[in-house]
């Protein structure tokens, strides 16, 4: 699909050299891939306070268009045009630059994310890598905004952040390394495609307790309840964001939801098949459900990993800190070492469709 668009560019603008004709390329694939992630994002919001608010028993958002359909864009347009307040002893430049620094990483994460067989903006070769190096970066945003804040409780949400960072970031490589072993790459697209033939190729079956802990990292990551103790509004107020309003606060808010989106995705590209359809090998179900389209796989499969999120956000209290950080280095870890040795075995011993 987008070789057809390339030889499009080149023949209606044959002045343009190929450098100027990639840039041009690049840059509208980065449009269409961010556009409806903004979008996404706005509706995620939306549909967080509608299941939750159907599982409290409540009806959620229904004053704004039908339904409340049009609640996020109320949202955003209140955002744009609330004042903007810097606290009087706050480190300005720092404290416009956090937010920032939060929401870009969020973004730049997606240059690398396969949606198909052939969507993507840049097909890397460490793409895996790459997600890791560019998702730890944007937490920084939210160590120099709780510093910049020049305020108790965003300085203990900044000082949580970066213990939670260090610990987490360790779990989540392991678990890194035990997908790499398994797919014997570290491209996305590669790891994908060793998932093909059927729901039994998948990795989530010989890396069960993996896929596991990677989801339960990943809430801490991206400060969901359970784990949302970087926040956490009953102990610290509002953490890092307790200073911030406007648009600030709203990037923040929607890298938040952005990395959700990233980590479900990722969830589904490492142990699910990414865009692979669950029939693939089936005699029947599989032509039934040949016109179903690659990237429509994996917005299934990636609802449900989102559909989670605010189950768990419904179901469990908050955790405490030390809870936290006793589940990471006491259980996660020393489980990915062990998982690491027996996925090592596995491999020699070739075991299953997956070595």
């Amino acid at each position: 699909m987008w070789q057809g668009f390339v030889d499009l560019i080149h023949y209606w603008i044959p002045w343009f050299d190929g450098g100027l004709a990639d840039v041009l390329i690049i840059s509208i694939k980065g449009v269409a891939l961010i556009l409806p992630l903004i979008i996404m994002m706005a509706y995620m919001t939306y549909a967080e306070r509608k299941v939750i608010g159907y599982m409290q028993l409540r009806i959620g958002p229904n004053r704004v268009g039908p339904i409340g359909l049009l609640q996020p864009f109320a949202d955003v347009f209140k955002m744009m045009f609330k004042e903007i307040i810097f606290p009087s002893k706050a480190n300005v430049y720092l404290f416009i630059l956090a937010p920032i620094l939060a929401f870009v990483p969020a973004i730049a994460i997606w240059a690398v994310i396969p949606l198909g067989q052939d969507f993507f903006i840049t097909n890397l070769d460490i793409s895996l890598l790459y997600v890791l190096a560019i998702g730890s970066v944007g937490v920084y945003g939210i160590i120099l905004a709780g510093w910049a804040s020049n305020s108790k409780y965003p300085l203990l949400g900044a000082l949580r952040s970066a213990s939670l960072l260090v610990s987490y970031e360790i779990v989540i490589g392991f678990v890194a390394v035990t997908v790499v072993m398994t797919a014997s790459s570290v491209n996305l697209n590669e790891i994908v495609s060793g998932q093909s033939g059927g729901i039994w190729n998948w990795y989530w079956i010989p890396l069960f307790p993996m896929m596991i802990v990677f989801w339960i990292s990943a809430l801490t990551e991206t400060n969901r309840a359970p784990f949302d103790v970087v926040e956490g509004e009953s102990e610290i107020v509002g953490g890092t964001h307790v200073e911030y309003s406007g648009m600030f606060f709203a990037l923040f808010f929607m890298a938040e939801y952005i990395n959700m989106i990233m980590m479900a995705t990722l969830a589904v590209l490492m142990f699910f098949g990414g865009w692979h359809s669950p029939f693939e090998g089936l005699p029947y179900l599989e032509g039934f459900f040949a016109f179903v389209p690659d990237m429509m796989w994996l917005l299934i499969k990636m609802s449900f990993f989102l559909f989670l999120y605010l189950w768990i956000r419904a179901t469990f209290p908050r955790y405490r800190y030390d809870q936290i950080m006793r589940l990471c280095w006491k259980v996660f870890l020393p489980l990915t070492i062990v998982w690491i040795i027996a996925v090592a075995l596995m491999t020699q011993l070739h075991i299953g469709p997956w070595f």
